[in-house]
């Protein structure tokens, strides 16, 4: 029986999401991409480890933070490119229900960027731990703190990833989403650091460096836990907007 619009339901619309971005050769590889720059970072952070000082967990995942410009970038263009294309009127044709449309944007593509995160973070921490010198001793997943810290790096990396979707819903353009994605995320926390100190702990960049990816405390970070919260938070916020504009204005 076929479907009309009247009643395309969250499945369908997600269902033709799927196929959308699993179709675009830039998808596969941009989270490539993403798998191994984290893990070509962290493999030469390893080598170039002197001692075991410092939170070693961190030291194997940094990797992750460039990666967080990959996903935000492939989340941006998820949103903006059906604009810069015209695709965007054939998909509210089909979905009249624009709301429906970004949420089914956000699960398909939060799910691609989710498990995408825990493979960049789990790869990276492997191989970052394997290149240590031998007068080092590597840290274990079967530590609880370096393997909540790798989880939560991956999550973090799929959080950052909907904020970027969430940035194209509302900016609609890809330039300016971009310039905002990397304002926000890369750029916002120099002048913060500059003018308001006390309040770099709720950068996204530094969420993600200090507060996800880490198994010893950083003074004057978010706890881990926090952390998460707040990038949902972000992430909500700016797909909750993107959703709401989209039922205001034209295609």
């Amino acid at each position: 029986m076929t479907t009309t619009a009247d009643h395309y339901r969250f499945r369908h619309a997600a269902r033709t999401e799927w196929i959308k971005l699993r179709s675009l050769r830039s998808t596969w590889w941009t989270l490539t991409a993403t798998v191994a720059g984290a893990t070509g970072i962290a493999i030469a952070v390893g080598a170039s480890t002197k001692d075991g000082s410092g939170d070693l967990t961190n030291n194997a995942l940094a990797g992750v933070v460039p990666a967080l410009l990959l996903v935000g970038v492939l989340g941006v263009l998820t949103m903006t490119g059906e604009y810069s294309s015209g695709m965007i009127r054939a998909t509210l044709a089909a979905t009249p229900n624009r709301p429906l449309v970004v949420a089914a944007k956000a699960a398909v593509f939060g799910a691609a960027a989710l498990a995408v995160g825990m493979v960049a973070a789990l790869v990276a921490f492997v191989a970052g731990t394997a290149t240590l010198p031998d007068t080092v001793p590597a840290p274990s997943l079967t530590e609880p703190d370096v393997l909540r810290a790798v989880v939560l790096s991956g999550v973090g990396l799929g959080l950052i990833g909907l904020f970027g979707l969430g940035l194209g819903a509302i900016v609609r353009h890809s330039a300016g989403a971009l310039a905002a994605f990397v304002g926000v995320v890369f750029v916002l926390g120099q002048f913060i650091v500059a003018f308001a100190p006390s309040a770099v702990a709720y950068v996204p960049l530094a969420i993600v460096a200090n507060s996800l990816g880490v198994s010893e405390p950083v003074a004057g970070a978010l706890s881990p836990w926090a952390g998460v919260g707040m990038l949902c938070l972000y992430a909500a916020v700016t797909l909750g907007a993107g959703g709401w504009l989209l039922t205001r204005r034209d295609a």
